[in-house]
């Protein structure tokens, strides 16, 4: 849960100050290692796209998904070409394209997964011959919110399956090259319902009506345990359902399917922490409140799903202070904004944490918020973006220094 000595985060606030994001390189290289057993890793980068992280993917063997014109740009800043031999570095998956992107992926030749068929024509149009997968739809999802379930009539995401000879007949028309079938539909993991998701992919690559591909996406959405006691995936299990439906589809198919998968949160939730400082305390009635420096500008998941995540207390008396009593305790933010809160469940239900009792000065430590945490930041509150540090074998170093308000107002000044 939490990969960093007390004494080194405390340093890391006095240096950076607080809130401050801090990033475990080697627990990144572990989880890396855990998917080896396939063709390719491509990271989902939207789970947290700073290019120093990028960097160590590339440097790891690990290529990368982009779903915007900016994370595209963030792979190339990182090193990463679609040209070449192997797998593409970079493939751009999307519902739709709007004109600089085709533009930009037309010119670096990056292959795109479509999930509409609209996209598949303006591609088509633009592009005759260019590397295109199918995002398909498989007509169910799974997730651990509503909001991140990606399968099913109430997602926008992926072609419907049933129209799938409709997009074949795009590709055929306009000529498109197409590299593979990619299926994602949540993120969470039951492997009854995987197994489900490969049968799926099975039939899919049934109706290809004689079109050849080279590769089958597994997607992401391999969980993560947020909760002390939850078990961790087996991915050794998960490799070998997709595997055995790789093989199935070779032999339908009578020719080699390269397999890969795409992990975002996978690869770097447990390897980042969010580091608050305690600012006041306060008793609400029944309820003791602990407010922080940290909102859900910064960790917006807890607000956005009732997302958990497990929170430490470093006092501000070091660790020779004397052992303190448990107090149920609400963790809130500095926002002005009712549903700044740490501590809730879905619908918003404010709830209670069982944590030692927090003083001013202390600092909280959010963990395992390495991945949507700064990727989805904002400026809510005209507040800026914090920090970040990687740490990699026992050296900080600083990744993103903090954003400033001079560059906050500097979109609205000067403007002619």
């Amino acid at each position: 849960m939490n990969p960093f000595d007390p004494a080194l985060l405390r340093a890391l606030a006095r240096t950076h100050g607080t809130p401050l994001w801090v990033y475990d390189a080697a627990t990144i290289r572990a989880r890396i290692a855990e998917l080896r057993g396939f063709d390719t890793i491509r990271y989902a980068q939207k789970a947290n796209s700073n290019t120093h992280l990028l960097q160590l993917m590339r440097a790891e063997g690990v290529v990368v998904d982009a779903v915007s014109l900016g994370e595209i740009e963030r792979a190339l800043a990182a090193g990463y070409t679609a040209r070449g031999p192997g797998a593409p570095g970079i493939v751009f998956t999307a519902d739709v394209i709007d004109r600089p992107t085709l533009a930009r992926v037309v010119a670096e030749g990056i292959p795109v997964n479509a999930g509409s068929i609209d996209m598949l024509r303006q591609i088509g149009t633009a592009a005759p011959g260019h590397p295109v997968w199918l995002r398909i739809n498989p007509g169910f999802g799974h997730g651990h919110s509503n909001k991140t379930n990606t399968g099913g009539e109430h997602s926008k995401h992926g072609i419907w399956h049933a129209d799938l000879p409709d997009a074949l007949a795009v590709v055929r028309q306009l000529g498109l090259r197409l590299v593979g079938l990619h299926m994602h539909i949540g993120s969470g993991v039951d492997y009854g319902h995987l197994q489900q998701v490969c049968d799926a992919m099975v039939t899919l690559a049934d109706r290809l009506l004689g079109i050849p591909i080279d590769a089958i996406s597994a997607g992401g959405g391999l969980s993560i345990p947020y909760r002390a006691g939850e078990p961790r995936i087996d991915t050794a299990h998960y490799h070998a359902l997709w595997h055995a439906a790789r093989l199935r589809i070779a032999e339908r198919l009578d020719r080699p399917v390269h397999l890969e998968i795409e992990p975002g949160r996978f690869l770097v939730a447990e390897c980042g922490v969010l580091l608050a400082e305690v600012r006041a305390t306060k008793t609400m009635g029944t309820r003791h409140f602990a407010l922080v420096d940290a909102g859900f500008n910064e960790l917006v998941r807890p607000s956005m799903y009732g997302a958990h995540h497990e929170i430490s207390v470093l006092g501000v008396d070091g660790a020779d202070g004397p052992p303190r009593p448990l107090r149920p305790t609400v963790v809130a933010g500095p926002l002005c904004e009712s549903g700044d809160v740490f501590t809730q469940g879905d619908g918003g239900i404010v709830l209670d944490r069982e944590l030692p009792q927090p003083r001013e000065g202390d600092l909280l430590v959010f963990h395992d918020a390495g991945a949507y945490g700064a990727s989805m930041s904002s400026n809510y509150n005209s507040r800026p973006l914090a920090a970040e540090v990687l740490v990699d074998h026992g050296v900080p170093r600083l990744i993103r220094r903090r954003q400033t308000m001079a560059e906050l107002l500097a979109l609205e000044r000067d403007l002619g």
